[in-house]
């Protein structure tokens, strides 16, 4: 029944997975905007990081180290694709598409052939879960800040400003003596790490690994990314720093899945979600677009 109390009870549940894949997004913020590069193995590389987490849980590794390791196995995954990108000399884009097509049958293995595999939340202690909606947002929420606070001050340390300067300028990057092709490799592993911990967090929210969990991944998390920019570029209008904008990639997470579920509350088919998504980025790519036009036209009347 399609009722205000009904979407208010659905709308925490939304939140707290719009944290998850903000915390996604910002691994894609490190390649798209950062290194300026197209990095399609984060659909592979989420998947890797839930089947890494729940198999660690599932041999009766704590929840929190399950999610280091995910983050150390998505760091392998970005880094294969880094070296076969700079070493091969195969565009970025392409490297990320053969490295998550291998991936499949390497998630496949590591959850030991299975298409999916649950880690019950009676069984075991997962960090977070969608039984408890208002513990998961607050993880959500710090560690969401976590990762702002050190995204922040990693890329304001010498090798953080080497990956920067490598994805505003190669070639000013390789005057200045910067190695850009160890730099664009450390930034395909960083955010295929964040990527694969965000993997994790969502395999444990739901209470299981799904080889296909990740599809989908690179347009959720640019969709945020753009949702998050087109928001915080209203807001401050003169420019804002490294910091909001790394915070304003969770706010477009929680704003799409928020969108997400007052879709699903107009009781819409739920195959119909990704042509939605695809119309949500539409207009948020447009609006900028749309604004950069109207402040010509006012300009050229002034």
């Amino acid at each position: 029944m399609i009722t205000l109390s009904n979407l208010l009870y659905r709308l925490p549940g939304g939140v707290a997975q719009g944290l998850i894949w903000g915390i996604m997004a910002l691994g894609i913020y490190i390649t798209f905007r950062v290194l300026s590069v197209s990095d399609l193995t984060v659909d592979g590389s989420f998947t890797t990081g839930g089947a890494v987490t729940i198999m660690c849980i599932l041999a009766g590794v704590n929840p929190i180290l399950a999610l280091l390791i995910s983050f150390l196995v998505g760091i392998l995954t970005g880094v294969v694709t880094g070296l076969i990108h700079t070493k091969l000399k195969i565009p970025a884009i392409l490297a990320g598409i053969l490295v998550q097509f291998g991936l499949y049958s390497i998630n496949l293995h590591i959850m030991n052939m299975s298409a999916n595999v649950s880690a019950n939340p009676d069984r075991f202690n997962l960090l977070i879960s969608m039984r408890d909606v208002p513990n998961a947002i607050l993880i959500g929420i710090i560690l969401s800040i976590v990762h702002i606070i050190v995204l922040y001050w990693y890329f304001g340390t010498e090798q953080g400003s080497a990956i920067r300067a490598t994805g505003n300028n190669n070639n000013m990057a390789l005057a200045q003596g910067i190695n850009i092709n160890n730099m664009k490799v450390i930034g395909f592993g960083i955010g295929n790490g964040i990527v694969a911990l965000a993997g994790g967090l969502m395999a444990q929210y739901q209470g299981f690994a799904d080889i296909n969990m990740g599809r989908g991944a690179i347009v959720i998390g640019l969709a945020a990314i753009i949702i998050g920019e087109v928001v915080i570029n209203f807001i401050f209008k003169k420019g804002c720093s490294f910091y909001t904008r790394l915070a304003s990639v969770i706010i477009g997470g929680i704003i799409y899945y928020a969108a997400m579920v007052f879709i699903l509350w107009l009781r819409i088919d739920s195959n119909d979600l990704k042509l939605f998504t695809a119309i949500i980025v539409t207009i948020f790519l447009a609006i900028p677009n749309l604004n950069i036009k109207k402040g010509g036209k006012q300009n050229v009347k002034n």
